[in-house]
């Protein structure tokens, strides 16, 4: 009995120490810095999630405001994109007024002049609007020793203005349409510079987030403490942390 005892004995003073022990290790564990294994870890986790500028920039060069989307950034490519439709949308406006105003003169001129205009080309417009019919042009031409230029009256080429005053307001037409025609070629030169623009600060805006990345700015980590540190600790926090 006296033996049973004693064994009790031990063998709680046994698992005692040995539960301290394990205590003590279980703290160290819990309150060392954070090993190398574990920030290879999270660089390998922050490379995974790097942007690649070259992306970003194909993207905005298809799209504007994509690649600053994808660089997290559609705060700035949005105007980017708005600009995309309002440029695109002044471009085919253009198109259209320039060839109301094409159709309107050329309509005006079979009134006025008697010219056929099914599939005739621009040039035989500009020489309708300079001369007063088809036999001054052709006189001009050949003075000019350019035959290859004359136009056959029997093939539906000839013309006669009824006034000098209609032959104004039709060249006056034709010109505006025109006019009209090359601003839509400015639009789409602004249409380039835009889809470039973007593309720029796409790579811009990518750079930052990987800077931003790098520096572990936005992160979050978990952080391990014990509770009640002291001989009989109540428990382990757990804290999910951000850095700003």
């Amino acid at each position: 009995m006296v033996i049973s005892k004693i064994l009790c004995v031990v063998t709680f003073l046994f698992s005692f120490l040995t539960a301290q022990t394990d205590l003590y290790l279980l703290r160290s564990e819990l309150q060392k810095p954070v090993g190398p294994s574990f920030v290879k870890f999270q660089e390998a986790t922050q490379s995974s999630h790097r942007k690649s500028p070259a992306t970003a920039v194909i993207y905005s060069l298809l799209l504007p405001g994509m690649g600053e989307l994808y660089a997290d950034g559609f705060a700035q490519g949005r105007y980017s994109l708005i600009a995309e439709g309002g440029l695109w949308l002044t471009y085919f406006s253009f198109r259209q007024y320039g060839g109301w105003l094409r159709d309107d003169a050329r309509r005006f001129a079979a009134v006025h002049s008697g010219a056929q205009i099914d599939s005739k080309n621009d040039q035989f417009f500009v020489d309708v609007g300079n001369f007063n019919d088809t036999y001054e042009y052709n006189d001009k031409k050949l003075i000019d020793r350019s035959p290859e230029k004359v136009y056959d009256v029997n093939a539906g080429y000839y013309w006669r203005w009824d006034s000098d005053e209609n032959r104004s307001e039709f060249r006056a037409l034709r010109v505006s349409s025109e006019r009209v025609f090359n601003n839509s070629k400015f639009v789409i030169g602004a249409v380039i510079v835009n889809h470039l623009f973007s593309a720029i600060n796409a790579a811009r805006l990518t750079r930052l987030y990987n800077q931003q990345l790098e520096e572990g700015l936005g992160s979050w980590w978990l952080e391990s403490s014990l509770l009640n540190d002291g001989v009989k600790p109540d428990g382990i926090k757990l804290s999910l942390v951000h850095r700003f």
